[in-house]
């Protein structure tokens, strides 16, 4: 288990480092075998958000400290959870600051 966390400690800390992305196990912590990396991309032009995950799979892939066996994209557009902001209610689970 002490192995695995080095392992999963240093592809978090050398994916930071290369693409400044919020990342993190996120599952499979007691697992021997497994662990789970959960990331985040963030932009306003939807390629370019694909390209910069893609870039990040491959250089996880390519530093062949553990293996990609699954990987599951989550896409999400701020459009989609608001709605067309009116100016009258705010879209349900949101507040004014």
């Amino acid at each position: 288990l002490k192995e695995k966390r080095g392992v999963m400690k240093s592809l978090i800390r050398r994916t930071q480092n290369e693409f400044n992305v919020s990342i993190a196990e996120v599952d499979g912590h007691d697992n021997l075998k497994q662990g789970i990396i959960g990331f985040a991309v963030v932009g306003n032009d939807r390629s370019f958000v694909d390209s910069k995950m893609e870039m990040i799979l491959n250089f996880v892939d390519n530093l062949h400290l553990a293996e990609v066996v699954n990987v599951r994209r989550e896409i999400t557009n701020y459009s989609d959870l608001a709605g067309r902001y009116d100016g009258g209610a705010l879209p349900d689970g949101f507040q004014e600051s």
